[in-house]
This record gives C-alpha cells, sequence and structure tokens, in this order.
C-alpha cells in the first residue's frame, strides 16, 4: 500500500511542509476516528484538478468501519462526490445530503477541509456506519462533540497543533480514559476509564465538577526536582501538553488538547492512560537487568582473584611445568573474566565480541618470550553474540591463540590472521598463522595436547559445531570452526 508521501508526490503539487503537516495530522487522527465513532479518509487534490486521490485512510476502534475495502490510492474523479467537491471548491464542512449505502450498509459522510494557514492541503471525508445506530449516551455525545471541535478546528487550520513529543511507551487513546473540560478548567465529562484511573490514584469523589488540574496537583506526589512548569500549568488546557504523574498507588499518562472549534476557547480534551502496571513491570525489568550486570561484574573480579592467586601461586613453583600449566590457567581464566567485564557494561545477554576476540589477542600475544613480534590482525565482524556462545568461544580463541604462540613460531616472531564469516545462521571463523606448519604425523584426534582436547570439546560439545585443522595454502597452520548461531 503506497503511503500519503507517494501518493502526494506522485499526483499532487503539495510541497514538502504540506507534507510535514499531513504526516503530523495523520499521527493524530486516530483520536477523531475514535472520538467520531466513523472511518477517516484524506483525499488530495490532483496536481491536473480531474479528481482527488486516496492518499490515507483511518479505522475507528470504537464502532463498526464504514468500509470494507481500502481507500488509499483509489481515485475519485471531480463531480461524482458533491461533499468532497464542496468542501475543497468552498472550503467548509460539508454534510448535507442522504446518507450513502455501500454494501448494504447505511453510511452518512461528511467532509472537512484540511487546512494550513491559508492553504487548502485536501479533504477528509468523515464517513460513520448507521447500521444499528441507536440513541447515543452520554459517553457518546461527549465524544461526537469533540470530535465535531476538532474537525472544526481541522477546517480552520488550527489542528494539528504543534508540541513536544515524548517518547511514551505506552500514548494514551481515547478508550483509555477521556475527560473534557470548560473553558475555566472544570470537568465538564469524565469516562468510567478516567474516573476509575483517578480513583486509583485516590480521589474519593467523582471527577465531573472539579477543576481537573488543581485536584490532579493535589492527589499526586511533587517531582522530586526542578520542573519546566507546574503541573497545575501543563495540565490548565491552554496549550498541548503530554505528562505523566502518579504516587504510590498509581502512574498516569495524560495528553492534553486544547480546543478552539470559534473564536473562543473552548476548553480542552485530555486523554489519560493508567500505565501503573506497565511501570511496575519496566522498574522490575530495570532492577533485574541492575542485578544481572553487577552478577557479572562480581564474577569478573572474583575470577581476577582466582587469576591473581594462581599467578602468586606460579612465582613459588619450582617444577617449570608446573609454573606453565599455572599460566596457562590464569590465561583461560582471564578470558572468561573478560567475557563477564563486557556483560557487565550491557543492558542484556549479549556482547560485541569484536571487542572480546581483540582483547583476547592482546592478552595471549603479552605473554611469553620474544613474542613482541608476534602480530595478530582480524577481518570480519563477530556482530553480539550470546553470553552462552560468547564464553565458550571465548575460551577457544583462547587455546588456539596461545597455541599458535607457543609452537608455530619457534620463538621468533609470526603473524596470525583471524577471519569472521557471519551467514544466515552460521559463523565461520579462520585463524591462520604463518609460522612452521603441522608436523607430518600429527593427528588432532589422537593428539595429547591439553590445549586442543579443551578446544574441540567446547566446539564439539558446548557449540554444536565443527573444527578443522590443516596445512596453510601458503604455509603455516590454519584452523577453520563451523558454528551455529543459536537465535535468543
Amino acid at each position: 500500500m503506497p503511503s500519503v508521501k507517494d501518493v502526494a508526490r506522485r499526483h499532487t503539487d503539495l510541497d514538502e511542509d504540506d507534507l510535514a503537516w499531513l504526516q503530523v495530522l495523520l499521527s493524530d487522527w486516530q483520536i477523531i476516528a475514535d472520538l467520531s465513532f466513523a472511518d477517516l479518509v484524506l483525499w488530495l487534490p490532483d496536481r491536473e484538478g480531474h479528481g482527488y486521490w486516496g492518499g490515507a485512510q483511518m479505522r475507528p476502534t470504537t464502532g463498526p468501519t464504514a468500509f470494507v475495502d481500502d481507500l488509499v490510492g483509489a481515485f475519485v474523479p471531480a463531480g461524482r462526490r458533491p461533499l468532497l467537491d464542496a468542501a475543497f471548491t468552498e472550503r467548509r464542512i460539508a454534510r448535507e445530503g442522504d446518507p450513502e449505502w455501500r454494501d448494504d450498509i447505511p453510511v452518512r459522510v461528511e467532509t472537512i477541509p484540511v487546512m494550513r494557514a491559508d492553504k487548502l492541503l485536501g479533504v477528509i471525508a468523515r464517513n460513520t456506519n448507521l447500521l444499528g445506530l441507536r440513541p447515543p449516551s452520554r459517553l457518546e455525545l461527549s465524544y461526537l462533540q469533540t470530535a465535531s471541535d476538532l474537525t472544526r478546528m481541522i477546517s480552520l487550520g488550527r489542528f494539528p497543533q504543534s508540541i513536544q513529543r515524548r517518547e511514551w511507551s505506552a500514548s494514551p487513546r481515547v478508550g483509555d480514559g477521556f475527560v473534557r473540560t470548560d473553558p475555566v478548567g472544570v470537568v465538564s465529562y469524565a469516562s468510567p476509564n478516567a474516573q476509575s484511573a483517578y480513583r486509583r490514584l485516590g480521589l474519593a469523589g467523582d471527577l465531573i465538577g472539579e477543576k481537573f488540574a488543581d485536584i490532579t496537583a493535589a492527589l499526586v506526589n511533587p517531582p522530586p526536582g526542578p520542573v519546566d512548569e507546574p503541573l497545575t500549568v501543563t495540565l490548565s488546557g491552554r496549550a498541548p501538553k503530554e505528562a505523566e504523574y502518579g504516587n504510590a498507588e498509581a502512574t498516569i499518562v495524560a495528553r492534553v488538547i486544547p480546543l478552539e472549534p470559534g473564536e473562543q476557547y473552548d476548553g480542552a480534551l485530555v486523554l489519560l492512560r493508567d500505565v501503573t502496571e506497565l511501570r511496575d513491570r519496566e522498574r522490575e525489568l530495570i532492577t533485574k537487568d541492575a542485578t544481572i550486570r553487577e552478577i557479572h561484574h562480581r564474577v569478573k573480579n572474583n575470577l581476577q582473584t582466582v587469576a591473581a592467586l594462581l599467578r602468586l601461586q606460579a612465582r613459588r613453583m619450582r617444577e617449570p611445568a608446573a609454573r606453565v600449566a599455572l599460566d596457562e590457567a590464569v590465561r583461560r581464566i582471564g578470558s572468561i573474566a573478560i567475557v563477564h567485564e563486557t556483560l557487565s557494561q550491557t543492558l542484556d545477554e549479549h556482547v560485541g565480541f569484536d571487542e572480546v576476540a581483540d582483547r583476547l589477542s592482546a592478552m595471549v600475544t603479552e605473554v611469553g618470550a620474544d613474542v613482541a613480534s608476534v602480530t595478530t590482525s582480524r577481518s570480519g565482524s563477530f556482530g553480539r553474540l550470546s553470553a552462552e556462545v560468547a564464553t565458550p568461544l571465548a575460551m577457544v580463541l583462547t587455546e588456539l591463540l596461545q597455541n599458535a604462540v607457543e609452537h608455530a613460531f619457534d620463538g621468533g616472531g609470526g603473524h596470525i590472521d583471524l577471519r569472521v564469516l557471519r551467514l544466515a545462521g552460521r559463523l565461520e571463523v579462520v585463524l591462520h598463522d604463518d609460522g612452521r606448519g603441522l608436523p607430518d604425523d600429527f593427528d588432532p584426534m589422537t593428539s595429547g595436547h591439553l590445549g586442543l582436547s579443551i578446544v574441540r570439546t567446547l566446539v564439539e560439545s558446548e557449540l554444536g559445531g565443527l573444527i578443522t585443522l590443516s596445512a596453510g595454502s601458503d604455509g603455516g597452520t590454519r584452523v577453520d570452526l563451523d558454528l551455529p548461531m543459536r537465535t535468543s
């Protein structure tokens, strides 16, 4: 389905400022559709003056739709829909005439010119399904009156309103809670959901008849620090605002829309949503994330303590083989500690493994004799890996790098190249050194080397992958890892 920008650029002379105005309008017109119990269709004028193009469409969540099919991209020739022509040519709201019948459904049509300052951008058709129509309740009458005020504001170029948007995780909708205030800020109507939200805040009586800003300020906790303006000003209804407030019992998100359908200010529409449970869950998640990060931090510290103790023990060992074994254990613990340190700095259980791999390369080449001349490089990216993959993979890389440093170069210099290729569902890792290569009688399956045994066990059992050792095409040793990527 084309977007309003696609339709406008293909068929109209509307400029970028016009389209920006329409985008803001469309971001809010679900409110009008729900208040009207009606489908809204935005019709844009053809640049040649031959008719109108369907630019956008919105169905109500509060009532039955009047349209089975989508009308975006459809064309209506001039003269076929008199109400469209009247709204466009006379720049007025047109609602005269009998209901139209569509698919055996009677539909009442009203057309509203969309104005931006003195420029006519298009026409909104408000289409109400009259099937099963009954006398409206007080709530429905309040909805319809507010919808009429908003459509009148659209025809005068006063809606949409300029407002600094906040990135709400739960923007209020009409059905969440509806409050209508009069010009002095007194509540003239409040929906049952709005009443329930304020009873949860601690209101003993009804909202109707109360000054909305004052009763709210009396119920909620004052903010802990300095604020741009008092809550009473925010909720006064004189300017478009968004706010979140509450107390120990409940949290409310509010959207304030001033209503000026005529020459005078006529009060405000306030949409409310009780987000208490949502905020509680968010706080629980934040606490859980902080706890997990603290656990990773403490595990890293404990591993570093163990490594320090092993280094201290290694210095006291007189047997060279025992000292080497303890040094290898320190490096293995260090590789796990690096993963936990990285996890302690993230908001989830995934790590950017490129940083881990680079730190492991630096750690391995910093030990031993004459390894200052052993260099490493990496091409390709591991991307973000889950903790259950990152930890064993870190140990695998540590063992392979250490094995190359100790055995590939005979104590001299050389280079280790790490290449990574991330495919759909798989991760291919190649470690290639330019050293002396594998012995002629080398068999990785029967080799008693502890490091290779650890690598093979981790790759095949922990990571569910395959490992291959072979001679490099231009000398040295090549290790290929083929690992399945686990999805979280």
